[in-house]
């Protein structure tokens, strides 16, 4: 790993700016939404369609980037991402605002699932497991760290994050451009194993075995319990528990920092304590009772610490689960990205249009349904344990 250090610091950065940006909009919701008389079904269709465009361009996006290389792809995609910004921060109308997050949505699907693979190619297998591990810990810091920035930024004006995340995006374009290196070699050989493969048998049957299906099942459930959550979670707290935006900026901010060190600092010693298995297990009942606690809850306090459990969770559940999946395997490793990616955009499709359309019929039903997919889920662990996952030759 050490000659492509660089590089892939410069891949954690981008995927971090990426879900960064996903993130931005979630404390302003409510403002939006007051400001310009939406309806929360309507800001649930805003939020879910960068997760649609991102899982429709995603398969088409890592095809081509297998054809004209990596770095174009991520360059691209990140100049994609500064377009959408900059067109979200002056929007006044639902179309508008609908078609900036579309192209958000374009861009992620070109630097997340693309990094990924690039930080395969740039890794031994020894290092792969470590160096995904980074790449989850951005994409899931970008989502947790963002709404608390977006909050703090729109103390200026409601539309300051969006232009700073702009800014911050043609910056990252350009470093990647001048200092990202891709392996040319590795391309070549990959798409050689890649072909191979697909003449043998069907990929995607070999890899799907009955603790695969499990897994990949709780990826779908972890990202549609997430943005279930975090969607509506700035309108649901303004309105029954009237928080303000400083409040929203404060807590967020707060669970951004102690899921980071939980992921960076703690997830590996954790993994060596209790194996992955058990982590997913105790991260899916937590998260179960804390987003039911939310809705009997009746003081401030009870609200941020019930966030906070949540968001910290969920931060160790989606690394966990990554590295068991790329534990599963050795080839098949861009597949099994693709799946992982595809499937957590369709929880993050779901999730919002969800939460928007019962949160209007219902305030608090959002968070009962995803308590209790969240315990259902809690369940299925249980039978994953009885087959554990062994390596695929």
């Amino acid at each position: 790993m050490g000659k492509n250090r660089k590089s892939i610091y410069i891949l954690v950065f981008s995927n971090f700016l990426i879900c960064l940006g996903i993130g931005l909009v979630i404390p302003v919701t409510p403002f939006i939404k007051n400001e310009y008389h939406f309806t929360t079904s309507q800001m649930g269709v805003m939020t879910s369609l960068f997760a649609f465009a991102q899982f429709v361009a995603s398969p088409i996006v890592g095809k081509m980037s297998d054809k004209i290389g990596r770095k174009p792809v991520i360059v691209f995609g990140l100049f994609t991402y500064m377009i959408s910004e900059f067109i979200f921060a002056m929007a006044t109308t639902l179309p508008i605002f609908n078609i900036s997050r579309i192209i958000g949505g374009l861009s992620a699907a070109m630097v997340i699932p693309t990094s990924m693979a690039l930080g395969s190619d740039l890794t031994t297998l020894k290092d792969r497991a470590k160096v995904i591990g980074w790449l989850s810990a951005a994409f899931s810091g970008g989502l947790i760290l963002g709404p608390g920035l977006g909050g703090i930024l729109a103390g200026i004006s409601y539309k300051t994050p969006f232009w700073v995340a702009g800014v911050l995006s043609i910056t990252s374009a350009i470093f990647t451009q001048i200092f990202l290196k891709e392996d040319k070699e590795v391309l070549e050989v990959e798409e050689a194993e890649a072909e191979q493969k697909a003449a043998e048998k069907g990929s995607i049957r070999s890899i799907l075995t009955g603790p695969m299906v499990m897994l990949f099942g709780m990826i779908l459930v972890s990202s549609f319990g997430l943005q279930g959550f975090e969607s509506i979670y700035s309108i649901y707290v303004n309105q029954v528990f009237n928080f303000g935006l400083s409040t929203i900026a404060l807590v967020l901010t707060l669970n951004g920092i102690i899921s980071l060190i939980l992921q960076v600092a703690a997830f590996n010693w954790i993994i060596n304590k209790i194996g992955e298995m058990r982590l997913i297990s105790i991260a899916f009942l937590l998260s179960a009772i804390c987003v039911f606690w939310i809705t009997q809850a009746h003081t401030h306090i009870e609200v941020i610490v019930a966030t906070l459990v949540i968001f910290s969770s969920f931060d160790l559940l989606r690394p966990a689960i990554t590295t068991l999946l790329t534990k599963s395997s050795r080839s098949n490793q861009g597949l099994i990205n693709g799946m992982n990616m595809s499937l957590t955009s369709i929880g993050n499709v779901i999730g919002p249009l969800m939460s928007g359309a019962l949160m209007d019929w219902n305030t608090h039903s959002p968070y009962l349904v995803v308590t209790v997919i969240l315990f259902i889920s809690y369940l299925t662990t249980f039978i994953v344990r009885k087959h554990p996952i062994t390596q695929a030759e």
